[in-house]
């Protein structure tokens, strides 16, 4: 793997040498900062001031000669406009196609603007998170705060009025063209031209703005590639297959059905086997108490295969619904759990997530990963839907049929069914030299940003430091060959953890105090709204599945206005705080306790924890370390761990809850929220210039 530095240095544009960030020149000061301050020779407070006022100048650099070219772009654009008018009372179809391509070329200045802007951002944000790794993880704190404006904020300004004028002038003269050349020439239908769209691109990459489908698709936590070779993606062409890519989409679904099919009738299900209506959070949590595990083995079995580790789910599966259905008959509660166990070990959702980040095209993996998170939010939203349908009770032979036992009949059919599908349409992808090689990326950025770790090699400023910059070769490409070693993966949960920041630690917490608020919102509903409402099994379902339905379109509002409006970080902790709000609406505090109070605040709290994840996720791939983007101890594992551990916490706290009683059992579980969601916040405020 090629370390960021050494490609910096390969790709440049080359009469713009002398005005990128001198990242090497910075790499080196940040070790020689280490080594003075390990001796003793130079202190914190001096390194931090004399770094800072480094970056300054390298800043400030940038910053004049972007000034500079803006000018110059601005120049030629008022004399293309001086000609464009001229232009509009003449019928000369030459001159216009002429001045289109003018305007085309002021458009291609502008897109290696652009590039040269970015990468130089990207360098920044790279240096700042290697000296937080040597000293504590202090400087990007203080960096931000003492600076006006966010570091890349100087470097995206004034951009829009010149891609304004290029889009706009292009499209009129693209209009005006039309009227005096052949329809035989020229296509009777008009279309954007192709330098606008580039531009535009560049222009979203670089002021972090989104769509729906990028903010869709970070949820589902697959790390992108940011600078795939011609090789990594010729291979991945070789192993997409349509098929193989559907099965475990339909995989992911299939098991969010399951997951949550029995939330509405858990309760009924353990009176009926003699225990008390809150066991429904430990047949519940089981699930998840098995998927701890299983998400492990899943993960490294994945580097060697797909489809065997999917069909020993799918028979996990099989066999585990079975067992809960059996367990009404047999009268037993030990039955029920180990079935719920079983299906818990069946959870094969990192095998779907590195099939999307290995097997799936680079133009089609944001695509993929967005029909991850929609599969899973659709399962969600069936699976207590489907169980509303179940209202009914009969015996074929001596096997019961009722609310209780048909989902996990249903289950196992569904299971068998797609074991069958399986077998016989899934493709295993080509492998070399015995081993499945894993997609490898740098930080987790979106798919667009593969550009731009191409386009820049730091240099010095004059002759002498160029000179000095040769000599210093040897040295740099031996540090190159560390970092090479350092962008292996991990091998073990432990050099995992050693690899863990604060804010990835604050941004994994995150995560799992709004998994936590979910599970205890989703699983104690039916004892909760019978306990209050007296509400049946079809009004919970309908209760469970409309709040599944909410994701969808919250996503979109998110994905295509809100993250476009403000910075991640922002919508990440105003999320924080609405799920703050939603648990305190919750609590039981006037009698009676009302259906719209209860409601309201549901669907506050789990709304504002869909937004959170998706921006959380979004963020941790930032923050985290490289090592963590492939291999068996990866982000997506972390993460998954994190969430899957907060869920048997918060199933745990429903039965334990309920020794106290039902009555006290709703304001019992919202304390632990409260205060992990407190917490959460305090953690976020405390890391919060580091998260960009």
């Amino acid at each position: 793997m090629v370390a960021f530095g050494k490609k910096l240095r390969q790709n440049q544009i080359e009469e713009w040498q002398r005005y990128y960030i001198n990242y090497k020149l910075l790499k080196k000061k940040v070790n020689r900062y280490s080594q003075q301050i390990q001796v003793g020779a130079d202190n914190q407070q001096n390194v931090l001031k004399d770094f800072s006022i480094m970056l300054d100048n390298q800043i400030e650099k940038i910053v004049m000669f972007m000034l500079e070219q803006k000018g110059l772009l601005a120049s030629r654009l008022s004399i293309l406009g001086e000609q464009h008018d001229a232009l509009v009372e003449q019928s000369d179809g030459s001159k216009i196609s002429e001045l289109r391509e003018a305007y085309r070329a002021v458009g291609q200045d502008l897109l290696r603007l652009l590039f040269f802007v970015e990468i130089n951002a990207i360098g920044l944000r790279k240096i700042l998170k290697k000296f937080d790794k040597r000293f504590g993880y202090r400087f990007t704190d203080y960096y931000v705060k003492t600076r006006a404006n966010h570091p890349y904020s100087q470097l995206r300004q004034g951009v829009g009025a010149v891609v304004g004028a290029i889009s706009r002038n292009l499209a009129d003269l693209q209009d005006q063209e039309g009227n005096y050349i052949s329809i035989y020439d020229q296509p009777a239908l008009s279309h954007p031209d192709p330098v606008i769209d580039s531009i535009k691109a560049a222009v979203n990459r670089l002021s972090n703005s989104t769509n729906f489908l990028e903010f869709l698709g970070k949820h589902a936590f697959i790390f992108q590639d940011e600078s795939p070779t011609p090789s990594e993606d010729h291979l991945a062409e070789q192993r997409y297959h349509f098929m193989s890519l559907l099965l475990n989409l339909v995989n992911t679904f299939l098991y969010m059905v399951n997951t949550y099919i029995i939330v509405p009738t858990a309760d009924n299900y353990s009176l009926h086997l003699g225990a008390a209506a809150t066991v429904c959070g430990v047949i519940i949590g089981s699930m998840a108490v098995a998927q701890v595990f299983s998400s492990v083995y899943f993960s490294a079995w994945s580097n060697r295969s797909y489809l065997r580790p999917l069909v020993f789910s799918s028979i996990v599966l099989l066999v585990g619904n079975t067992l809960y259905a059996l367990a009404y008959d047999l009268n037993s509660i030990p039955v029920l759990l180990i079935g719920r166990l079983f299906c818990g070990l069946g959870s094969a959702r990192a095998v779907n997530r590195r099939y999307i980040s290995d097997c799936v095209p680079l133009k089609l993996r944001l695509k993929a990963s967005a029909g991850f998170v929609s599969a899973s939010a659709l399962g969600m939203a069936c699976g207590p839907a489907l169980a509303c349908l179940f209202q009914t009770n009969f015996k074929i032979y001596k096997l019961t049929f009722n609310q209780d036992t048909l989902p996990g009949w249903v289950m196992a059919l569904s299971w068998l069914v797609y074991l069958l599908w399986l077998w016989v349409s899934f493709r295993e992808p080509p492998r070399e030299n015995n081993k499945l090689f894993p997609r490898e990326s740098y930080t987790g950025l979106p798919v667009q940003d593969a550009v731009k770790i191409d386009f820049t090699q730091p240099l010095l400023l004059n002759s002498e430091a160029k000179l000095q910059d040769n000599n210093d070769d040897q040295e740099f490409d031996d540090g190159e060959e560390d970092s090479d070693e350092n962008h292996k993966p991990v091998t073990s949960i432990v050099s995992a953890y050693r690899l863990l920041t604060p804010s990835v630690k604050v941004q994994l917490f995150i995560y799992f105090m709004l998994k936590y608020a979910m599970e205890i919102l989703v699983a104690e509903s039916s004892v909760v709204t019978g306990h209050y409402f007296i509400w049946s099994t079809t009004s919970v379902a309908f209760f469970l599945a409309f709040l599944g339905l909410t994701v969808l379109p919250v996503n979109v509002i998110v994905g295509n206005y809100i993250s476009n409006m403000f910075e991640e970080r922002q919508v990440l902790l105003a999320s924080e705080i609405m799920v703050l709000i939603g648990i305190l609406l919750s609590f039981q505090v006037l009698i009676p306790y009302t259906v719209p109070q209860y409601v309201s605040a549901a669907l506050i709290t789990f709304v504002s924890a869909e937004v959170l994840e998706g921006v959380n996720l979004s963020l941790l791939s930032r923050v985290m370390s490289s090592r963590l983007s492939r291999g068996t101890y990866n982000g997506g594992l972390l993460s998954t761990e994190a969430g899957t551990l907060a869920r048997v916490i918060a199933d745990g706290t429903i039965t334990l809850s309920g020794y106290l009683g039902e009555n006290r059992l709703l304001n019992v579980t919202l304390v632990p929220s409260l205060f992990i969601c407190l917490s959460s916040i305090i953690a976020t405020c405390f890391t919060y210039n580091s998260l960009y």
